[in-house]
């Protein structure tokens, strides 16, 4: 098997732990992998200062593959330092319903959200206007909009499903109304696969009455934000999904990709050796799958969805294992497969 260079972001709190369930993982499995770590813990960001961005950027862009563990935002945030330096213009987070964890939301679920990973509300910190007001700027481009429309398009084509593009454009009708827009032009590239708009409030609770109707959904920056979070909860946690950020030349094609987990730092767990790396190991696959690597990728989703399955998992969803020996029976579970 060849080797890749992957770059190894290194973050704050259960970061070190998801760090050595993957290494643990890879060596276990000889999955060919070369890991080059980039520190960016607060203490590094501390002693560095921006230029440890550029250590990480630099290493991103010539290798075009990174592996990200979770960070602190402290000073500043690393996930958006990173995001505009790099140019991540989509995010692609994958939801489905986990068998052997109980949850409160009972129907299968099965959704890709894919999100533009640059512009709307978050574009703009905002400032004051005397003691009483506060405004910032939304902020919604065509080519990130585009680029986000067609990637959702081609991975419908890939399940074999539909395509929901959503927003607020009935009252947004300048920022929203222009993403809708390229979204639809978009479709007109794909009429095999199914296309339609949905009001974004009217999506969550049709999300939740009939999940069954949803399959790659496609929307604005901190919509997607909100439904990531919610469609996660629904399957019993944040902690359970992964996320890939992916950035395009003019002509649609990826040249730079990055994926991670999309949990937090978790600080009251960490060093306990008791989190979980199910959304580590989901990363870890997803990277595999974009390297070439589809079937190593697909046996590591399985062989994690098998663990849990059979009662093997940790505490925070109804097991009794670490995070060290979780890993492990998911290393047993991909050999058997």
């Amino acid at each position: 098997m060849p080797t890749t260079k992957v770059v190894e972001l290194l973050g704050d709190g259960i970061s070190a732990e998801l760090s050595a369930s993957v290494h643990q993982i890879a060596e276990a499995l000889e999955l060919g992998i070369e890991f080059l770590p980039v520190d960016l813990s607060v203490e590094s960001r501390r002693a560095q200062g921006m230029a440890v961005y550029d250590v990480a950027e630099l290493a991103m862009r010539q290798h075009k593959v990174a592996l990200k563990y979770p960070t602190a935002t402290v000073a500043e945030s690393p996930n958006k330092i990173l995001r505009d330096r790099c140019g991540f213009a989509v995010i692609h987070r994958p939801v489905c319903s986990i068998p052997g964890i109980q949850t409160n939301f009972t129907q299968p679920l099965d959704i890709d959200v894919v999100r533009i990973g640059t512009g709307g509300t978050y574009e703009d910190a905002g400032r004051r206007i005397g003691l009483d007001t506060g405004v910032s700027l939304r902020v919604i481009e065509r080519l990130p909009a585009r680029h986000a429309a067609r990637f959702a398009f081609k991975l419908a084509m890939l399940r074999r499903g539909g395509v929901v593009a959503t927003s607020k454009w009935t009252i947004q009708r300048q920022t929203d109304g222009l993403f809708q827009e390229v979204a639809r032009n978009v479709s007109q590239d794909y009429p095999g696969v199914p296309f339609r708009e949905e009001l974004f409030d009217a999506l969550l609770a049709g999300l939740i009455m009939h999940p069954d109707r949803y399959q790659v959904i496609v929307l604005p920056n901190e919509y997607g934000d909100f439904l990531s979070d919610t469609a996660c909860g629904l399957i019993g946690s944040v902690g359970l999904g992964d996320s890939a950020s992916y950035a395009f030349e003019d002509n649609g094609v990826v040249k730079l990709a990055m994926f991670d987990p999309a949990g937090g730092t978790a600080p009251d767990i960490a060093g306990k050796g008791v989190c979980n790396p199910t959304a580590a190991l989901f990363a870890l696959g997803s990277l595999l799958r974009h390297v070439g690597q589809l079937e190593v990728g697909r046996r590591m989703r399985a062989a994690v969805l098998a663990a849990i399955a059979a009662g093997e998992k940790t505490a925070d969803i109804g097991g009794s294992l670490g995070t060290e020996a979780f890993t492990a029976a998911v290393a047993r579970r991909y050999a058997a497969l």
